[in-house]
């Protein structure tokens, strides 16, 4: 009898997560985005992740004000939502490329990697990720210039790229240059507070200038 009842409850546990599922498969773009001002988090939440799944560059200010949500899950679904709407082209060719080169990445084959996301700049060359990831190769190959002249076509087409602009950090610490590396950094961290890694660094750089300061007197 036990047996049954665990069993009937698992289905109803089933039927209960299908629908849910398929109610947010029903929520089109714009009641997605309406969500997002709910006085609810879970409804934010929510219409955060429907937008990652559907959403265009026009929903993305919206998602980077919600990276401000005092609820910490729907900040976290915000930050997915706008990295999956800037991984989308618009373009099927370029997506599979795309997918492509992220594989390549995560092998480690840079060579190869930057040869697919240069072939995606050629085809689309206003989708800033395509420019991000190659950015990252060079940055990854040692070629600092090459990813800091990536970086600028990010920013041209994409201002709010916080990632661009923690690249941007990365990039100048690099070339031992701190006080621009901070700047990049603090602007990263203004437009999504979330970074707490950047945080630490950021802190970290303020320390590193002050005592170049004081070695400097």
């Amino acid at each position: 009898m036990m047996l049954v009842k665990l069993s009937f409850s698992f289905l109803i546990t089933i039927a209960l997560l299908a629908a849910a599922a398929s109610h947010a498969q029903d929520v089109t773009r714009a009641q997605a985005a309406r969500l997002l001002a709910s006085d609810d988090a879970q409804e934010r939440r929510g219409g955060a992740s429907r937008l990652g799944e559907i959403g265009t560059m026009p929903d993305v200010p919206l998602l980077l004000r919600e990276l401000h949500d005092p609820d910490q899950d729907a900040r976290d679904e915000a930050q997915q939502a706008i990295w999956r709407i800037w991984s989308r082209s618009g373009n099927p060719e370029v997506d599979k490329l795309y997918e492509t080169g992220v594989q390549q990445m995560g092998a480690g084959d840079l060579d190869d990697a930057i040869a697919t996301f240069t072939r995606i700049i050629k085809m689309k060359p206003d989708f800033a990720e395509g420019w991000n990831k190659r950015a990252t190769l060079y940055f990854l190959a040692g070629d600092m210039h090459k990813s800091l002249a990536d970086c600028d076509e990010v920013m041209k087409r994409n201002p709010y790229h916080f990632g661009a602009l923690s690249g941007y950090g990365m990039i100048y610490m690099q070339l031992d240059q701190p006080a621009t590396a901070l700047t990049y950094f603090e602007r990263a961290l203004a437009v999504n507070p979330n970074l707490e890694s950047t945080r630490q660094t950021i802190e970290l750089l303020k320390t590193l200038l002050i005592q170049r300061r004081k070695d400097t007197i």
